[in-house]
């Protein structure tokens, strides 16, 4: 069965100013650029009927477009050892509204998600074991990260299949924003 989850895409140029940013850090695993996006939410393991009602709730959803830009870098959890490094965004107002629209329509088909608060983020980087100093030195270093506006214009429902090599995302199914 494949994992679902819905996402906002990133345009290339963001992504070039995020991957500018990578260095070598021990213990970390950096995101590819293909892969870079922003979680909307996280389904899981679903059969076929069930991403079927999934598409057909998300295509009730109207939002009209909007900007986001990136502002700086984190790192969760905020306490204790660092395991995610993220970058944050700006103007997230209608994604956080987006997002809120979509777990309601989720729930109302009695689809199950993740339910811990959303944070609007894009992770970059895992980190197994890297030393806390180093992770300080990297944030020390691009906590000004900002980019130009971007047009959020659509978001997806992808597919993840997990591999050895690493997970592998396709594109189930694209929703516009009006």
């Amino acid at each position: 069965m494949p994992r679902l989850f819905i996402a906002v895409d990133i345009p290339e140029r963001i992504k070039n100013d995020i991957t500018d940013t990578y260095m070598a850090l021990p213990g970390a695993r950096w995101v590819e650029d293909e892969k870079i996006h922003i979680t909307l939410s996280f389904i899981g393991e679903v059969d076929n009927p069930t991403e079927q009602t999934i598409k057909n709730s998300l295509r009730t959803i109207t939002v009209a477009p909007f900007t986001l830009s990136l502002k700086g870098v984190g790192y969760f959890p905020p306490r204790g050892q660092p395991r995610i490094i993220w970058v944050g965004l700006s103007n997230s107002q209608e994604l956080i509204r987006l997002q809120g629209k979509i777990e309601r329509v989720l729930t109302v088909s009695g689809i199950e998600t993740e339910k811990r608060k959303f944070h609007p983020h894009i992770t970059i980087a895992r980190l197994d074991n890297t030393p806390e100093q180093r992770v300080a030195q990297y944030l020390a270093l691009n906590s000004l990260l900002t980019s130009e506006p971007f047009e959020v214009s659509a978001f997806h429902l992808y597919t993840s299949i997990l591999r050895k090599e690493g997970a592998l995302y396709s594109k189930s199914a694209s929703f516009s924003l009006c």
